[in-house]
């Protein structure tokens, strides 16, 4: 592991994977303060205030529109690659997010809840588009590698939302006059990968097979890799281009109705659905007010998330270090089990709260729990599987339809929870420990594991 490939994986991973986790998280603390600037502009604009139910939805919406950004994000990415390379298109996607903190600064000082709105679909976009950043250091490393460096956005991600649980403490910026500008830090991070993407070399791949770029490929490859000696890669790569010249890539209609692969396309569909409709997102989202719910003081609430967050940090640093020993197979599966679990104990604690004062305490752990069991495997896991399991013709089109049906899922967890909260109470929580638990029965019966094994090898498990 170079410092060069080590340092480019940082900044793709701080300015994209960090700013993900930090909007994932960083409408949960000011939640109460954004209703009440909704409801405040309602009132002034209209002469009365929003009802409940209302109020709710226009709050969903502005959660929940995050998710519906990054889907249109991550289905225009190719088309920005393959004509701007990926320097450039993490360049113009970072552009998105300046303007997008300047929406959100200045909403409250405009008075316009449009512009939380508006900012927060622009940052989904964003997230949507720069996951191939990451993409590209996967696939600059060396093969013993991949598995830990495709787990290292995790971390960020988690990394991210711990930043957002912090400074939404209230010594900091949880207050209702800071908040615009708590969602706007956004554009710190961004601003520095701005400056500093264009000190690194291109994708050698994105060279070589778009531009027939030998010379910049090979130049990249020693850069990246603190070697001379890339011969190897470079055969490998300008075979991979001459397969593709002659190879028909397949579309997402064609990949579905491919019986071939169609156990693999299953797979892909449900590791990806599953990573949202776990219920991960209804924890990061809501933290504050399933612990609200649970019973703790709404003082001691902010705290309690900061270290929800610091010990995320942890499992996700656990499976990052630990996948190429154990494999992705045991850590998805064992993720997915302890995410169950821990789900079935939240509604069990909330039904015996008033019985039992110290059940809000059990409701904490099970928190921690489900962050710790996601953060270990299911958070990135299901990105490798897709690359793994498919042959090159048949990526892109896995990557367009997982990543999809993961955004759509997104934002349909975000939307729906607050209301299926209010309905179903404490039971609302078995919804994600059935599907938690069914998935990962079906990793176990169904997915091979696919840590140094071939296509090929993949394709004859599956048949």
């Amino acid at each position: 592991l170079t410092f060069p490939l080590l340092l480019v994986t940082f900044l793709v991973s701080f300015g994209s994977s960090m700013l993900y986790g930090y909007n994932l998280a960083v409408v949960n603390s000011p939640a109460v303060y954004i209703k009440s600037f909704y409801n405040s502009t309602w009132s002034r604009r209209y002469g009365h205030g929003l009802a409940p139910g209302p109020l709710t939805l226009l709050y969903s919406l502005t959660v929940s529109i995050f998710a519906l950004g990054g889907l249109v994000g991550s289905l225009l990415v190719g088309l920005l690659v393959e004509r701007y390379g990926r320097n450039g298109t993490l360049s113009r996607s970072t552009l998105l997010i300046l303007l997008a903190g300047g929406f959100m600064g200045f909403s409250q000082e405009l008075g316009s809840p449009e512009m939380v709105i508006i900012g927060r679909s622009i940052t989904g976009l964003h997230s949507g588009r720069c996951c191939l950043g990451c993409e590209a250091v996967h696939k600059i490393a060396p093969k013993n590698l991949r598995g830990f460096l495709g787990l290292v956005p995790s971390i960020f991600i988690c990394l991210g939302v711990f930043f957002a649980q912090v400074l939404g403490l209230p010594e900091l910026l949880g207050k209702d006059k800071f908040w615009p500008l708590f969602l706007s830090v956004v554009v710190v991070p961004a601003s520095l990968q701005l400056l500093l993407l264009h000190c690194f070399p291109e994708s050698p791949r994105y060279l070589l097979i778009e531009r027939n770029d030998v010379f910049g490929a090979t130049e990249a490859l020693r850069w990246f890799l603190g070697t001379p000696d890339v011969q190897d890669m470079i055969k490998e790569m300008k075979e991979e281009q001459q397969s593709l010249s002659s190879m028909e890539m397949v579309s997402v209609w064609q990949l579905l109705r491919d019986r071939s692969v169609r156990w693999q396309t299953l797979s892909v569909a449900v590791v990806n659905a599953s990573m949202q409709l776990s219920g991960i997102d209804a924890i990061w989202f809501y933290t504050n007010t399933i612990f609200e719910n649970s019973g703790i003081p709404v003082s001691q609430i902010p705290y309690t998330t900061v270290g929800t967050g610091a010990i995320e940090v942890v499992a996700g640093m656990i499976g990052c270090f630990t996948i190429e020993k154990l494999g992705r197979r045991p850590l998805i599966i064992t993720g997915f089990c302890i995410m169950g679990i821990c789900l079935a104990g939240i509604t069990v604690s909330l039904l015996l709260q008033t019985a039992l004062p110290w059940m809000c305490y059990v409701s904490v752990a099970c928190v921690v729990g489900i962050i710790a069991g996601f953060c270990m495997g299911p958070a990135g896991i299901p990105f490798l599987m897709t690359a793994e399991l498919f042959t090159q013709s048949h990526r892109p089109a896995a990557y367009i339809m997982g990543g999809s049906l993961n955004w759509l899922c997104n934002f349909t967890v975000g939307f729906i929870f607050p209301f299926l909260q209010r309905s179903a109470g404490a039971f609302c929580y078995l919804v994600f420990c059935a599907i938690c638990l069914l998935v990962a029965l079906y990793v176990y019966l169904v997915i091979p594991e696919t840590k140094n094994k071939t296509f090929m090898e993949i394709s004859h498990i599956f048949a």
